[in-house]
C-alpha cells in the first residue's frame, strides 16, 4: 500500500512538534566506551564526534555497575546454559530458574513477600495499575508523576482521578477525605524519586495517611510507589526512598533493574496475593517476553553486590560525589534544589541560557540533559545532571570548571 498520504500527515505533525519545541532531538549513538583509567572515569565516543571523549552526566547507571566484569561473566555463563533469549512468554515456556531466583532475591532485598519481573519498569507500571484499578476505583496521583503512571491511569479508566500539587500532603489528605463513599477502592500513586528534580516523596507521611483512611473505603487504600530512580542508588543500603524515609506500609513497590542495578528489566514487589492476581491479569506480563536468563542472573549478582561491604562502599562513594558536585554548584553561585539523590538539577530558569549551556557543555566534552518549556514550566528551565559512582572526583571538578567557564561566556 502506498504511504504517500499518511507520510504527509505524519511529516506535518512532526513539523508542528518542532515548531513548538516539543520534538525530540536526534539520538546520540555511542560507538565506543573508553574504560576508566587512573583518576578518570569512563569516557564515551559519540558518532559524529570521532576522536572526542565525553564525560557522561546524563546516565541512570548510578552505581556504574554495567561495566563490572563479574556481572558480565554471570550473564555470559547463563546465556551459554539457557540461550541468549527466553524463547517464549513466561506462562508458556519462558520461565527459567534465574527468573525465579531473581524474584525471590528482590522480595528479600525489599522485605516484601513476593516479587514479579517485567520487561521494563514502564511495563510493570502499566501492567500493575491497569489490573488493580477497577471501574469503581478512585486514583490519587502526584502532579509530577512519571509518564508511565500517567499513561497507566489513562489506560485503566478509573471512576475518578484526582491530581494533587507536587508533594502537597494537605491536598492529598483533602482528596482522601472528600472521596469517602465515592468509590470502593483508592489507589494513591506516587514516584519515590522524581526524575526531573531529584526530590523525593515523603513516603512515611503518605503511608501513614493511607493507613488512616484504609478503613473508610470498602476495599481499602492501596499505596503504589514507582521508585525506579531510587532503588539500588538511594538510601544508606540502596533500598531506595522507602528506606530513606523509613516508610512503613507501601503496598506495591515498582522498580527497575536498568538504573542503579546496572542491568535490564523491571519488577514489582508486594504481597503474594497481589502477585498471584497479576500473574492472571497483567497484560504486559502475560503477553510479553521476560528479560533473558542471562540478564536475570546479572541483576541478581548486582543485588548481592549492593548488599555486600563492597556495595556499601560504592553507595558511600556515590553520596560523596553527589555532595561534591552539589556543593560545587552552590560555591560557584549556581542554583540547585535541596536533596541527596544523585539527580542534581542546575536551575537556569531561562530557555536560551539552558540551550546555550548544554551546547557549551557538549563542545567541552560533557553530556547533560537540558529541560525547557513545555517539558517543564516556564521559569523552571534546568539542566539535569546525574552523578554516578563510576565518576571520579576529578571528573566532577572538570564538569564544575566547564560550568564556571560557561557562566562567564554564555550567560
Amino acid at each position: 500500500m502506498p504511504l504517500t498520504k499518511i507520510k504527509n500527515v505524519l511529516a506535518n505533525e512532526i513539523e508542528v512538534m518542532r515548531s513548538n519545541n516539543t520534538a525530540k532531538g536526534d539520538e546520540m549513538v555511542v560507538e565506543k566506551v573508553v574504560q576508566a583509567s587512573g583518576d578518570k572515569g569512563p569516557r564515551f565516543i559519540i558518532r559524529g564526534f570521532e576522536g572526542k571523549e565525553f564525560i557522561r552526566m546524563n546516565s541512570n547507571s548510578y552505581l556504574g555497575l554495567s561495566f563490572r566484569k563479574d556481572l558480565k561473566e554471570v550473564a555470559e555463563e547463563k546465556a551459554e546454559k539457557f540461550g541468549a533469549g527466553p524463547g517464549a512468554v513466561r506462562f508458556i515456556s519462558g520461565t527459567y530458574t534465574t527468573h525465579i531466583e531473581l524474584e525471590e532475591t528482590l522480595a528479600r532485598f525489599h522485605g516484601m513477600e513476593a516479587g514479579m519481573l517485567f520487561s521494563s519498569a514502564y511495563m510493570a507500571t502499566l501492567g500493575c495499575l491497569s489490573s488493580l484499578i477497577s471501574s469503581d476505583s478512585i486514583v490519587i496521583s502526584d502532579e509530577l508523576n512519571h509518564n508511565c503512571i500517567i499513561n497507566a491511569i489513562r489506560m485503566s479508566r478509573p471512576k475518578e482521578k484526582l491530581i494533587y500539587p507536587h508533594l502537597n500532603m494537605d491536598s492529598l489528605r483533602k482528596a482522601l477525605e472528600e472521596k469517602v463513599g465515592a468509590g470502593k477502592r483508592v489507589l494513591v500513586i506516587t514516584d519515590g524519586i522524581f526524575s526531573m528534580r531529584g526530590d523525593h516523596a515523603p513516603l512515611d507521611v503518605i503511608a501513614d495517611m493511607c493507613k488512616e483512611f484504609d478503613s473508610k473505603y470498602e476495599e481499602g487504600v492501596l499505596l503504589v510507589v514507582d521508585d525506579s530512580h531510587g532503588v539500588g542508588a538511594f538510601g544508606e543500603n540502596g533500598r531506595g526512598t522507602i528506606e530513606y524515609t523509613n516508610a512503613k506500609g507501601v503496598d506495591v513497590l515498582i522498580g527497575t533493574l536498568g538504573k542503579g542495578f546496572g542491568t535490564n528489566g523491571g519488577y514489582l514487589v508486594t504481597g503474594k496475593s497481589i502477585v498471584e492476581y497479576l500473574h492472571q491479569k497483567a497484560p504486559t506480563y502475560i503477553y510479553s517476553n521476560p528479560i533473558s536468563p542471562g540478564e536475570a542472573a546479572s541483576a541478581k549478582k548486582a543485588i548481592e553486590l549492593i548488599d555486600s561491604p563492597e556495595g556499601k562502599e560504592i553507595l558511600k562513594r556515590l553520596r560523596s560525589l553527589t555532595h561534591q558536585f552539589k556543593q560545587g554548584l552552590i560555591d560557584n553561585g549556581f542554583e540547585t534544589l535541596p536533596g541527596e539523590h544523585p539527580v542534581v538539577p542546575l536551575m537556569i530558569r531561562d530557555t536560551r541560557k539552558t540551550a546555550d549551556t548544554v551546547k557549551f557543555l557538549k563542545e567541552n566534552g560533557v553530556l547533560a540533559t537540558g529541560l525547557s518549556f513545555p517539558v517543564v514550566p516556564k521559569g523552571d528551565e534546568e539542566i539535569r545532571f546525574q552523578i554516578s559512582a563510576e565518576h571520579t572526583p576529578k571528573d566532577i571538578q572538570t564538569v564544575l570548571d566547564v560550568l564556571t567557564e560557561c557562566k562567564k561566556t554564555c550567560w
